[in-house]
């Protein structure tokens, strides 16, 4: 059985290099590879390109990255929970493309099968669609979009095990799974890594084709964006 398992997040992280292009996992605070961000912050990369669903809060998440000024350009659908980054894209200092949810998804998941690009109704007759590519199908009009083309993926799963197989848990099924396999290294950390042949195969949402490298994950903060609580009566 072919092993994925790699140490540490040091050795998941090796060929990080300046001026390269993430794919990260997560939605909102739910399901981001804490570890990996970490290590990027440690390895002070910088002039990246990240593809994140959101980019975090002002200190945590992809946050820690844009405190630091280690990215130069943000692929993302909702960014409203941080304040550095809306000084920093006011300000210029930060290049940023909003991509609809549906859309940004299916462009990792092209990635993910090979796809070099896809039609989507979504952005026709916006902003979203000046300059690309628009055909009609069935009477509907529709936007030409690339497939992402990215060095790293980093994913955050429940569950894996060395071969690389991975359940997720919740909310972090909305991005993760599409992002595996969606870029040349796919480092995915997890909660538990568990031998090959542990996780029952009607349960595994990934199969480990789509992995390069699997390790687990530590001091997991699992913060929430907004905590809302009922008022005492």
């Amino acid at each position: 059985m072919i092993t994925k398992t790699v140490n540490n997040v040091q050795e998941a992280l090796q060929g990080v290099e300046n001026g390269m292009t993430f794919l990260l996992g997560g939605f909102g605070l739910c399901g981001i590879p804490e570890n990996a961000i970490a290590e990027l912050v440690a390895l002070n990369v910088s002039d990246l390109t990240c593809i994140s669903n959101n980019a975090g809060v002002d200190d945590f998440g992809l946050g820690l990255l844009l405190q630091k000024r280690q990215i130069k350009k943000m692929i993302s659908s909702y960014v409203g929970e941080n304040d550095e980054f809306e000084r920093q894209m006011l300000s210029g200092e930060l290049e940023v493309e909003l991509i609809p949810q549906g859309t940004l998804a299916e462009r990792c998941r092209a990635a993910q099968a090979g796809f070099p690009a896809i039609y989507t109704p979504a952005g026709f007759g916006t902003e979203v669609a000046q300059g690309k590519e628009t055909r009609e199908f069935n009477g509907k009009m529709y936007v030409l979009e690339h497939a992402f083309k990215a060095d790293f993926s980093f994913v955050k799963a429940w569950k894996g095990d060395t071969a690389g197989n991975l359940i997720f848990k919740g909310t972090a099924r909305n991005f993760n799974p599409n992002m595996c396999g969606a870029a040349k290294i796919t480092v995915a950390e997890v909660e538990e890594l568990v031998p090959a042949g542990e996780l029952d195969p009607n349960q595994i949402h990934i199969p480990g084709i789509f992995v390069q490298r699997i390790f687990q994950g530590t001091h997991y903060q699992k913060r929430i964006e907004q905590r809302t609580l009922t008022p005492k009566s």
